[in-house]
Parts: structure tokens; C-alpha cells; sequence
């Protein structure tokens, strides 16, 4: 089931002062009662503008529209180019778009007219949030890239600003459900808000990582990220936060099944107070879920009452339709379920287009070229800084020689310049070392680039064309057994085993597209990998016993992608005939040091078999052709009523360290 996130964004509109406490707020504006300073004035009205746009949304457009009138009539324009910018917010809360844009626009303008950095900075990551909250994917990273590189380059002690923009960047590969990378920078921007004791960013900041651990399907640090975000945001007083948190959380209970604490939860987001505002794109994806929910429920009904709801909002704003593909997945399954085929397919046709949209090859292509743009451009910096301190150096040496040359007798010049030149040529080797090294490191990363461009191009092409035809395989199989009534038992049993045929090719397909994104896959990914697989045969099979252990193997040992796939294949494999062939009550997978190799050793105590007597089917060959396929060796032991041990031995140089089992 494909779940619709939603982190409230809007609080990371990065403005100088932020969002203050009301005690501290009230200070403020008895400042502004009592300065006679009409800057001050101006600025600190800002900051508290700032806060009743979250608060109190009347009172923020009087200040606004006050504020803006006397910076003009004194001609204060960096408190006009403040102002006017967060004014853009102010539409954006209200969800008034054109006028959103129109002043984040217009406070980008000024600010570069002007030469207010800053304003520039908030501007621009302004105009990426905008666009990212409208689903413009590839302008908003765009925006974000040219922020953070501003940042570095005129305010490089300006960290909140650094992790502002680093979360922001984490989104949009959230989106892309690039969540490994994603994961990255969002990790990257709660360190320094944590170093800096920033609760309620703090908040933003875990719960973007609860998403990414959900989709990850790691659901116990979902649900703690979560639970930490939502008591952050309480004690911050972030409320519109606390409510939006509540959705993501809920998301989680609905992925493991829970589904009464996931409607609570979801029903709290909805909660929300008037004076909040209005929040489309949250609602939206609150709505998505609960008719995702009733329908895992088989309540349809119910299901489709929030569906039109959720369609509401659409109709409203077009923009937010690529945020809703579960409202139409689930719309049309119950759709099915209640009879009416003719709207089920309409809806399912629409949730395949918005897949189809999100996740094009172009799409991809360019979000993946803006990030090798941004690391290219920061070795280019490095590489001029280091030319200019090559340039400055030999003015420096220059000097010497000529103070020397003044002050010296010709034979004490001619050794001492020797000398300096020599040095001199020293330097300057070590400084075009250096250079070179930077040019090199420059063309690694463009031949790295263009190895994740083909990956990330082969991978696109490989959900988007095999992965939505079977999706749509299913779907209509869906249709069929739904929308007619079958009176062949034979034919039904039939088409459920195509569906789960097709279904079982996705999850394969998955796993390769996971492998091709990897240059190389830890133990703990494979450990990940297996455990998640044996805990979904034991959960179709309670009757057998599945164990799985790791021993004196350290955590730093990777393999290639091949290796790595390789692998888990040929360890899925038998447990496969173990489970399909052997009548086993007990099926162990065991990976542990042998000397300088890997080691994994997979028993069952089922019937056996008779290695000379019986054929190999194509199982065991294609678990043989994977070994061969990485140099491993592979051997299989089996006896009558005794079980079977399958024995791979790869060559790997293990780092030693006795490590307990897992």
C-alpha cells in the first residue's frame, strides 16, 4: 500500500527570528510600543508577524500591511524587503497561491536590488518550499541548491540557516522516495539543531525521519521518532506541527496492522483549530489515509465518504492531485467492492497516471543533474581558492626577495635568492599537486555522476515501465474478480494465482532495482534483507521454526551489488525448497568467519533426499550459477529423513572481530 506522508512545512520558511515564544512575543511588542527607533521598529514587527501567522492570522496581516506602509514612507528598504517576503508566507499559510508567489517573487527581487543576502537566502529557500508544497519537485531542489551554496559562500557561520536548507533538500528526495539519501540530509540538519537546542525544529527534523524510517519499513524507529517529534512540538508550542505530526504517526499504526490506533490518530490531525488556518495538503493526506484504512477495514462506504472529501480539496486546488495517488488506489478498490466497476476504473486510471507523472525518466534525470551541478560547483570554490592562495603566496615571496636583495651584499643575494627560488618552485609544486588532485576528484565525481545516472535512468525505466504494467496486471485482475461474480472455482483459483504470481515478480523486481541503486551493500542491509524475509514466511507458517544468526563477523564488511543480490537469492532459494519440498518443522540460515572467507551454512531437519537417485530441478542450478557467478563455492549435503545442509563458502577478506549473535 502506497502511503501519502505529510510533514508541515511552512514552519522551516526560514526568517530572521523565527518563531518566538508568546512571553517573548509580548516583550517584543511592548519594545515596539516604547522604541522611538523606527527600524527597530520595523524589524522586530517583523519577528512578530512571523508568530501570529501561526497563531493569530488576522492580527499578522494588520501588522503585515502596517509594517510594509512605514518602511515605504520612510524609505527603510531593508525592512520593506523583510516584510514584503514575509508577507509571502503569510498568503502561502492562507493558501493563496498567486499572491504567495507574488511576494516571494517580489522579496527576491528586492533583496538582489538592494544587496540584502540574507533576504536573498530566505527568498530563495521561500520559493523552493512554494514549489515543493505544490509538487514542482525539480524547481523547488533547485531553489534549495542555490540557497545552501549562498549560505556557505557569504554567511558560512550562519549553521541554522545550513540546516534549514539541508532538511529542505531531504524532503524533496523524500518525495522522490529517495529515502536512503533523504535520510542523509535530514540527519545532517538535526545535528546542528540539536547542537543548538532548536526544539522546534528539533521536531521537523524527526519526524522527516520517522517518514523515511516508514517507508523503510522500520517501523519501531518510526513510531519513536515520532512520538519524540510530537512531545517536541507540544513543548514548543508548534501546534500546527503537533497536529500534522499526529498523521505521520498514524501512518506508521496502519502499516502494522493497527488500525484503530492509526483512525485516532488520524482523526487527532484532522482536530485541528480554526485559528490554525487552513492546511489543503495536510487535510488531503489525512483524508487519503482514513479511506485507505476503511478500506483495509472492508468498510467502503465509510472508505468513500472521506474519499470525497479528500476530492474536495482537489477540485479546490488541481496542484495537490499528485499528492493523492492512495485516495484514488483505495477510492477505486472500493469502488470494486461496493459494485461499481465503471467508477472503480476511472479512479484506477488516475492513480496510475499520477504514478506514472512523479516517477518519469526526465523527472529523475534532472533532479539527479541539479545535485551534480551543486557538488561540481563546490569544487570549483576550492579549486579558485587554492589558486588564489597560490597567487598571493608568490606576492609574498616576491617582497622577501626584493627586501633582500636591497639590504645584502651580491654573494649573501645570489645564495639567499638561490635559496627563496628554490622554495619558491617547492611551493609551487605543492600548490599545483594540490590543484591537480582537486581536477582529478573533480572528473571522479563526474564519472561517478554519470554511473548514477545510468543506474537511476535503468531503474526509472524499470518501475515505470515493467513495475506500473504489472501493477496494472494486478489491478485488473482485481477488476475482474471484483466486479463480476465468478461462478467457476476453478477460474477464480486461476486468477489469484496470476495475481499472486505477478505479485511475487514486483517484490523480485524490487529487489533488484535496491541492489542497481547500491554501489555496494553492507552486512547489515543483507542481515535486513534476509530477517525481513523469513519474518514473512513465518508469519504464512506458524508451524515452522525459523532461525537466523550472524557470528564473530564485524559490521565493516560490504559486498558488491552482485555479491550482495547473489546472496540473498541464493539463501531465498533454499529456504524456498526447504519450505516447498522438505516438510521441514526447522529451517536455519547461519553466516559466520571461516578463516579468511565468508561462510553460510542454511540446514532443515525435513525429509531428505537421495542426491544420487533424485534430479536437480532449475532451483538448485540457478543457486549453483549464482556461486559461479562470484566465485563461490557451493556444495549440498542431504539424507533420508535426516534434512539437508547447503554449504557457500566465499573468498572475502573479513575484518576480525568477535561480534555477538545476532
Amino acid at each position: 500500500m502506497k502511503k501519502l506522508h505529510y510533514t508541515f512545512i511552512i514552519i522551516l520558511f526560514f526568517v530572521a527570528g523565527n518563531a518566538q515564544q508568546p512571553k517573548v512575543i509580548d516583550s517584543l511588542i511592548q519594545v515596539i510600543k516604547n522604541t522611538s527607533s523606527d527600524s527597530i521598529k520595523l524589524r522586530l514587527t517583523n519577528q512578530v508577524s512571523f508568530y501570529f501567522i501561526f497563531n493569530d492570522i488576522e492580527h499578522a496581516a494588520t501588522l503585515l500591511n502596517d509594517g510594509i506602509e512605514e518602511s515605504q514612507k520612510i524609505n527603510f528598504n531593508f525592512g520593506y524587503t523583510e516584510l514584503t517576503n514575509t508577507k509571502g508566507i503569510y498568503f502561502d499559510v492562507l493558501g493563496i497561491k498567486d499572491s504567495a508567489k507574488f511576494y516571494f517573487g517580489k522579496g527576491l527581487r528586492l533583496s538582489q536590488k538592494y544587496g540584502y543576502k540574507n533576504i536573498e537566502q530566505m527568498s530563495l529557500n521561500n520559493l523552493g518550499m512554494f514549489n515543493w508544497n505544490n509538487g514542482n519537485f525539480q524547481e523547488a531542489l533547485d531553489y534549495f541548491f542555490q540557497a545552501l551554496e549562498m549560505n556557505r559562500i557569504n554567511t558560512p557561520n550562519n549553521i541554522q540557516g545550513e540546516s534549514v536548507y539541508l532538511n529542505n533538500i531531504g524532503l524533496i528526495y523524500q518525495e522522490l522516495k529517495q529515502y536512503d539519501k533523504a535520510l542523509e540530509y535530514h540527519y545532517r540538519a538535526l545535528k546542528i539543531r540539536e547542537d543548538i537546542r532548536l526544539e522546534s525544529e528539533q521536531a521537523i527534523s524527526l519526524s522527516n525521519i520517522g517518514v523515511c524510517y516508514d517507508n523503510l519499513s522500520k517501523y519501531e524507529e518510526a513510531v519513536q521518532s515520532y512520538e519524540k517529534a510530537i512531545a517536541l512540538a507540544k513543548s514548543a508550542n508548534s501546534m500546527r506541527n503537533y497536529y500534522s505530526f499526529h498523521n505521520n504517526l498514524a501512518n506508521v499504526y496502519q502499516e502494522m496492522g493497527d488500525y484503530e490506533s492509526a483512525i485516532n490518530n488520524y482523526k487527532k490531525a484532522l482536530d485541528r483549530p480554526a485559528s490554525l488556518g487552513e492546511n489543503p495538503k495536510s487535510d488531503l493526506s489525512t483524508y487519503s489515509n482514513l479511506t485507505a484504512a476503511y478500506a483495509l477495514l472492508n468498510q467502503p462506504k465509510l472508505a468513500l465518504t472521506f474519499a470525497e472529501k479528500g476530492l474536495e480539496i482537489i477540485d479546490d486546488d488541481p496542484l495537490l492531485k499528485n499528492f493523492a495517488g492512495t485516495l484514488y488506489k483505495h477510492a477505486a478498490e472500493s469502488n470494486y467492492l461496493l459494485g461499481y466497476t465503471k467508477k472503480g476504473s476511472e479512479y484506477l486510471s488516475t492513480y496510475i497516471a499520477i504514478n506514472d507523472s512523479v516517477f518519469s525518466k526526465n523527472n529523475a534525470d534532472a533532479i539527479a543533474g541539479l545535485e551534480v551541478k551543486f557538488k561540481t560547483q563546490e569544487k570549483e570554490i576550492q579549486l579558485a581558492e587554492t589558486r588564489a592562495a597560490l597567487a598571493e603566496n608568490e606576492l609574498k615571496l616576491g617582497r622577501k626577495n626584493l627586501l633582500i636583495y636591497g639590504t645584502s651584499t651580491l654573494a649573501i643575494l645570489l645564495a639567499i635568492l638561490g635559496y627563496l627560488l628554490y622554495n619558491q618552485q617547492k611551493l609551487k609544486n605543492r600548490q599545483l599537486q594540490k590543484e591537480n588532485e582537486l581536477k582529478e576528484a573533480l572528473n571522479q565525481i563526474a564519472t561517478q555522476n554519470k554511473l548514477q545516472e545510468q543506474r537511476l535512468r535503468i531503474s526509472r525505466d524499470l518501475h515505470d515501465n515493467i513495475g506500473s504494467q504489472l501493477t496494472f496486471i494486478i489491478s485488473a485482475l482485481d477488476n475482474i474478480k471484483y466486479g463480476f461474480k465468478l461462478q467457476n472455482d476453478k477460474l477464480g483459483d486461476k486468477i489469484k494465482n496470476i495475481s499472486d504470481f505477478t505479485s511475487n515478480t514486483i517484490f523480485e523486481l524490487r529487489d533488484t532495482i535496491w541492489a542497481m541503486n547500491r554501489p555496494e551493500i553492507s552486512l547489515e542491509d543483507l542481515k535486513v534483507r534476509i530477517t525481513n524475509f523469513m519474518d514473512k514466511a513465518r508469519e504464512s507458517l506458524e508451524n515452522i521454526n525459523f532461525d537466523f544468526t550472524i557470528k564473530n563477523i564485524s559490521d565493516d564488511i560490504s559486498f558488491s551489488s552482485v555479491e550482495g543480490m547473489n546472496l540473498y537469492r541464493i539463501i531465498q532459494e533454499a529456504v524456498h525448497n526447504a519450505l516447498k519440498y522438505a516438510n521441514a518443522r526447522n529451517i536455519t540460515v547461519e553466516i559466520n568467519q571461516a578463516q579468511t572467507n565468508l561462510e553460510i551454512i542454511i540446514r532443515d531437519d525435513g525429509i531428505g533426499y537421495d542426491q544420487e537417485s533424485v534430479e536437480m530441478g532449475n532451483g538448485i542450478s540457478n543457486m549453483r550459477k549464482r556461486a559461479k557467478e562470484i566465485k563461490a563455492s557451493i556444495s549440498m549435503e542431504s539424507l533420508l529423513d535426516k534434512g539437508t545442509k547447503i554449504h557457500l563458502t566465499l573468498k572475502k577478506v573479513i575484518p576480525a572481530r568477535l561480534k555477538r549473535a545476532s
